[in-house]
């Protein structure tokens, strides 16, 4: 028994370096194509009528890489977010990020504050920007605050179960503070054919249907999106249960923040 479409979708954007080097390219050059084509894969998304779609923009890790290079993709970033501000309200798209953002450049930051606060009264489709984000991180970030509270005499170890932790992760607070549902990910997509999470929701991808595209990221298109669709309406998402249980019960419910 298949399912239906996903209503939260995220995606490691993977392979622009390559991509740029398999053609004598810059790897800059890749990361422009790829941004073209994560506007294009927003808009597609918001077509189809997600209510979440969430981008792996860059990581705790890629803080590694040299600095000429995190240099041009926070600018790249900035570029972005004040070219696309206007275009996201006309779609209705409400913006918000995860991550360590206080690492990020003013600048950066400042686009950032910016295209929340333009975007804050949109009701379409939620977009999250994981943003010098890292899903180890963030639960170590989850667990101690649950140990401050413990320390403050406001919970007790045995109270803290699992909606307890969710609910201080980056994805919980970021919820609560703006008052909105983030539901964990139905869908993770993961371009350049490499099968791994890199750190990305670790939590929440708990019961994530995972689709590996062998596409490099500035290749890919609506048709590629559409076969991930495609290919998750196959699925049959028991969480834990049995085939029969499934069919008895169709209607699992989200776990949502």
């Amino acid at each position: 028994m298949g399912t239906s479409n996903p209503a939260h979708v995220a995606i490691i954007m993977d392979g622009n370096g390559r991509w740029a080097e398999l053609r004598g390219k810059n790897r800059t050059f890749g990361h422009l194509r790829g941004a073209r084509v994560a506007r294009e894969i927003i808009e597609s998304c918001s077509r189809r009528g997600l209510k979440q779609l969430t981008l792996y923009t860059f990581s705790t890790e890629n803080w590694l890489r040299p600095l000429e290079e995190v240099s041009f993709l926070m600018a790249l970033l900035s570029r972005h977010l004040k070219r696309e501000r206007a275009n996201l309200v006309k779609n209705g798209i409400r913006f918000q990020t995860i991550g360590d953002i206080d690492r990020l450049p003013a600048s950066v930051r400042a686009e950032v504050d910016e295209t929340i606060r333009a975007t804050e009264h949109c009701t379409g489709m939620l977009l999250t920007f994981a943003l010098s984000y890292g899903g180890r991180q963030d639960i170590v970030g989850a667990a101690k605050a649950l140990a401050r509270k413990a320390e403050l005499g406001l919970l007790r170890a045995d109270d803290i179960n699992e909606e307890m932790l969710s609910s201080e992760l980056q994805t919980g607070r970021m919820a609560r503070e703006y008052g909105l549902s983030f539901s964990d990910p139905d869908l993770i997509v993961r371009t350049s054919g490499e099968s791994r999470l890199s750190n990305f929701l670790l939590w929440q991808s708990a019961y994530s249907e995972l689709y590996i595209d062998s596409v490099l990221w500035p290749d890919y298109d609506d048709s590629h999106l559409q076969k991930a669709f495609d290919w998750y309406s196959q699925r049959e998402r028991r969480f834990g249960k049995t085939s029969a249980q499934v069919e008895r019960h169709p209607h699992q419910p989200e776990p949502s923040i």
